[in-house]
């Protein structure tokens, strides 16, 4: 309950998704996170190819009009909350130290996938093949966002001499989400901290610090 309502008060937090025109009142930024929510709940619940307005309008207790007037479409809708949960909910941690640094923005996303907007992006992921649409859209604003600020971090490892100069860094970058996601998806083990802490300890650490492989 509690990592839904700092969800909920993270999308409260976010700026409205196109500002409004014409006259009447003001945008009510509380009622686009209510909207956001009740999104995001609906898609866990039915996937993205079951979610409609109607739905999400039941859901929130809102009037249809009101969401229309906000998102053109369900697409528009299901992008802009994903991207204001990312934006709002993956750490950017810089306390000096690759470990410190990779280690709480893995911990950080971990606890993000396991929440319910973890759950969203779950079921988000079962229809990319299928909606090419939204796969892109998805790119854009989940794994893109979240693979920059991993190198981010990286980059700043190797500014600070930590980090080895041949290291894979790429190929780090892809293994941390891989790695989550297939722990979270795929083996029906826990995505916990400690599970965490050994991808970080015994493969991307090394891969980042330690010596090259012998040439075959």
């Amino acid at each position: 309950m509690s990592s839904a309502r700092e969800e909920e008060a993270a999308l409260a937090s976010a700026e409205p998704s196109r500002p409004a025109t014409g006259r009447g009142r003001p945008r009510d930024a509380t009622r686009d996170a209510a909207l956001r929510q009740a999104a995001m709940e609906v898609l866990a619940q039915v996937g993205y190819r079951a979610l409609t307005m109607d739905a999400v309008a039941a859901h929130a207790r809102a009037g249809k009009a009101t969401i229309y007037r906000r998102w053109d479409s369900k697409l528009d809708l299901v992008i802009d909350t994903c991207n204001q949960l990312v934006q709002r909910s993956i750490p950017e941690p810089d306390q000096g130290s690759i470990e410190g640094d990779l280690g709480e923005f893995l911990r950080g996303f971990a606890a993000f996938l396991t929440g319910p907007a973890g759950k969203a992006a779950q079921a988000l992921v079962g229809e990319l093949p299928h909606e090419p649409e939204l796969a892109a859209a998805f790119r854009e604003s989940f794994l893109l966002p979240q693979r920059d600020v991993l190198r981010r971090i990286i980059e700043r490892g190797v500014q600070r001499g930590e980090i080895r100069d041949d290291a894979p860094i790429d190929t780090v970058v892809e293994l941390a989400g891989a790695g989550l996601i297939h722990r979270l998806m795929l083996t029906g083990e826990p995505l916990d901290t400690r599970f965490v802490d050994r991808l970080l300890r015994e493969a991307l650490l090394p891969l980042l610090r330690g010596r090259s492989a012998p040439p075959a």
